[in-house]
């Protein structure tokens, strides 16, 4: 006969049962800083404000000021073609890249409040928190990029391939952006002072800009520029948004036929953008989890 009373055998049976722990999933924590980050978007939306005025600014200007001398310019290699039609694509790409240098600043403002550290003593996985962040900024890009586009069709541009090449527009804005994403947290980390990220992003922003096919057609422009102009991931992503455009190959860097027509301008940029925008990724997840084992004890 047992010795133990009901309640000491029902406490044991307690005891015996296994636990039901709620553990991380990846997706799990990738939701969590998805939300997170876009939460603090909205919270403080000068950045979005300050982040889509400078590429409407540049849009304005460019096409009342230059447009007459930019599009004599733009007509000899692309005849028929209106020069609002041919900046869109450009303007685009610039707020991929003005929106993505917040994405550093933002990480400053975590690492300065003591957040940034709170994370990484979390059971999040780091490559979760970095994937986290950028799925945020870069839905907070597409955002931005279609008002853009919305914006340039009620100037007089044109998209030749209709909703279907709008949409295609926006894809290749935010493979972009992410080079530039993982650039500007990785800058971030290694800096941990806003004033230096902003500095260091900004210093790149324009050169990259005005060095490329972004403005005036490569063949118009000075042979080292053209040169420089050919390593400059802002070319891949301005001519690839401009085939999309225009719905014609214009891609001015990679030759190819493969496709026939309109892919031919937009695969290969936009497979140099993806591999990009990979390595990048990868260092600075690296730095992340380097942040994470050196400075978190």
């Amino acid at each position: 006969m047992s010795s133990l009373t009901g309640d000491e055998q029902a406490s044991d049976q307690q005891h015996d049962r296994p636990v039901n722990r709620q553990k991380n999933t990846f997706f799990g924590d990738v939701w969590v800083n998805f939300k997170r980050w876009n939460i603090k978007a909205v919270r403080n939306p000068f950045v979005l404000v300050v982040s889509l005025a400078q590429p409407i600014i540049f849009l304005v200007l460019f096409t009342e000021v230059f447009g007459n001398v930019a599009g004599r310019a733009v007509s000899q290699g692309l005849p028929g073609i209106s020069y609002e039609s041919y900046l869109v694509p450009a303007i685009v790409i610039q707020v991929s890249l003005a929106a993505a240098v917040t994405s550093g600043i933002g990480l400053v403002n975590d690492i300065e409040n003591g957040m940034f550290e709170k994370v990484l003593v979390s059971p999040m996985n780091r490559t979760a928190v970095f994937a986290g962040k950028t799925a945020a900024e870069v839905f907070r890009i597409a955002v931005q990029v279609s008002v853009i586009l919305g914006l340039g069709v009620v100037m007089g541009a044109e998209i030749k391939t209709g909703v279907v090449g709008a949409a295609g527009i926006v894809a290749v804005g935010v493979i972009f952006s992410l080079w530039f994403v993982a650039l500007s947290n990785s800058l971030a980390i290694l800096t941990r002072d806003q004033e230096s990220t902003i500095i260091a992003a900004n210093l790149l922003q324009f050169p990259l800009l005005f060095l490329s096919s972004a403005f005036l057609p490569l063949s118009t422009l000075p042979g080292w520029i053209q040169t420089f102009a050919r390593l400059n991931p802002v070319t891949y992503g301005v001519d690839a948004a401009r085939s999309l455009m225009l719905d014609q190959d214009v891609m001015t860097v990679i030759e190819m036929s493969s496709f026939g027509g309109t892919l031919d301008g937009v695969v290969p940029g936009v497979a140099v953008l993806g591999g990009i925008g990979l390595a990048l990724g990868a260092v600075a997840v690296f730095l992340l989890a380097r942040a994470s084992s050196s400075d978190v004890q």
